[in-house]
């Protein structure tokens, strides 16, 4: 199945036409939002086992992975249908003005978050369908009242395509703007570059490769108007071996960190790639068992040769350098297309002497850091870049007598996981999952959960308007009934 790339000229058409559907869309009421986000995920679910066979075909991912994935996305799409329909989300402030106010009269204003504008989001190689297509992205942008241009990723675009088709129908449904959602391909650099680069963009979501996310970011600041760019990139999601609980529970956490080091093949941007811990007979035995685990691991086919590919390119390059020492590896060698399992370990003073070390390998790979005492483990801490996640494995006593090292890595990640592992991003209001670069080009927000509409709005004051010119979330009847804070109390 092949789709034709789009030209610069058919991406810049389909911006002009995002932005006049902007000019209508984005004064939508929350409930109609709702509605087009709900029709969008009967229509995914409606395409049937046409959707997951496709996906299945394209990505190798089995099929358990792919129902889980589809429910992923039409949950993110309800998640945020009723995220607008109760409309708080909106951060709606009310101060009365008072002209009868010495020595100055006091004006009325009111304040609220409104939409960017167009959004382009560019589909990711490791979820056919939760960070692609209809994913969290582009459910979040619609939600937030921006239309949506998506640049398939060329290895699943019969699983966009099909999605894409779904949404289309969803559009039609409930009456949605031509131009509301668009989809395109392209497998050239070009045709993304123009999408960035025209200026009826105003935001860029990402989910890929540090050089990838780099360099949107680059080409969106290098604008006339620079846009912001929500990439997640790189992250290798350190795990704290904290030594007492080691010695109790080390094959017990060896097994644990084994499932998750292996998980889809070790494709989630959230895979656990270091692991920090002191070196003692409880190391030894975490590591002798940790690789007796990876070793019964049979190799899986990756999502595409690329992505093989760079896994071993990147796996040779870490096990190259100095003091890096294999510690155990899949039995079965495997063909070229899937990814061997592999943990290996080095000293901290060679890893935080070389920043080759500290390079995501994307795939089922762990490096273990061994560190001579609580001072190395500190060092190797300050050394890592930002990341995603930061785990630690301790009983609440140790964890009570490390509180530093709890403060070093808040610094450090978007989300603590004390005794758990970083796979598995639950979607909830309470998730964050973002972090300081090179995780993301912006600490401040999350890609998954409610917050994560928040990326492509915008806030604006309205000084003295009459109420007749308000947005309804603003006027004095307030008909929506939505929570607001007026005049420092929170209100119906």
């Amino acid at each position: 199945m092949s789709f034709k790339d789009a030209t610069v000229q058919e991406a810049d058409q389909a911006l002009k036409e995002a932005q006049v559907a902007f000019l209508s869309y984005k004064n939508f009421s929350g409930k109609k939002k709702a509605e087009f986000l709900r029709a969008i995920a009967d229509e995914i679910e409606a395409l049937g086992q046409e959707l997951v066979a496709t996906a299945m075909k394209e990505t190798n991912l089995p099929e358990a992975r792919i129902i889980n994935e589809r429910g992923r996305t039409t949950g993110h799409c309800r998640m945020f249908a009723d995220l607008v329909e109760e409309g708080s989300w909106l951060e709606a402030r009310v101060d009365t003005g008072n002209p009868n106010r010495a020595p100055a009269p006091k004006p009325d204003l009111r304040k609220m978050l409104v939409p960017l504008g167009p959004v382009v989001v560019f589909g990711a190689a490791n979820f056919p369908l939760a960070y692609s297509t209809a994913g969290g992205d582009t459910a979040s942008a619609l939600a937030a009242g921006c239309p949506v241009i998506v640049k398939a990723h060329p290895a699943h675009a019969g699983t966009s395509e099909l999605v894409a088709k779904a949404i289309a129908k969803a559009m039609d449904k409930t009456g949605m703007p031509k131009g509301v959602f668009q989809h395109i391909h392209g497998a050239n650099f070009e045709v993304g570059q123009a999408l960035v680069k025209n200026s009826f963009t105003k935001a860029v979501g990402f989910t890929g490769s540090l050089a990838g996310g780099k360099a949107l970011f680059d080409l969106a600041n290098q604008r006339p108007e620079p846009i912001p760019v929500f990439a997640e990139m790189s992250s290798i999601n350190p795990v704290i071996l904290l030594p007492e609980t080691l010695t109790r529970n080390a094959e017990k956490t060896a097994s644990t960190l084994a499932g998750s080091i292996t998980l889809g093949v070790g494709q989630f941007c959230t895979n656990p790639g270091l692991i920090l811990a002191i070196e003692g007979a409880g190391l030894d035995q975490f590591i002798k068992a940790l690789s007796s685990e990876i070793e019964k691991v049979v190799p899986a086919s990756m999502l595409h040769q690329g992505i093989a590919d760079n896994y071993s390119k990147r796996l040779k390059n870490a096990l190259a350098q100095k003091g890096v020492k294999v510690e155990g590896s899949s039995t079965v060698e495997g063909t070229s297309a899937q990814g061997r399992p592999l943990v290996a370990s080095v000293s901290s003073k060679e890893f935080i002497s070389n920043p080759a070390l500290a390079e995501e390998v994307f795939g089922p790979f762990s490096l273990i850091i061994r560190c001579a005492d609580l001072k190395e483990l500190n060092s190797v801490i300050s050394h890592t870049h930002g990341q995603l996640t930061a785990s630690i494995i301790a009983d609440e006593s140790e964890l009570v007598n490390h509180k530093s090292l709890l403060n070093s890595i808040i610094e450090k990640a978007g989300r603590l996981v004390i005794n758990g592992v970083p796979t598995g991003v639950e979607v909830v209001a309470a998730q964050n999952h973002g972090g300081p670069y090179p995780a993301t080009t912006d600490s401040r927000f999350t890609a998954v959960g409610t917050d994560a509409i928040k990326r492509f709005v915008r806030p604006v004051a309205f000084q003295n308007f009459p109420d007749a010119l308000l947005p309804d979330e603003l006027k004095n009847s307030n008909p929506l009934k939505i929570w607001r804070l007026f005049d420092g109390e929170f209100k119906k």
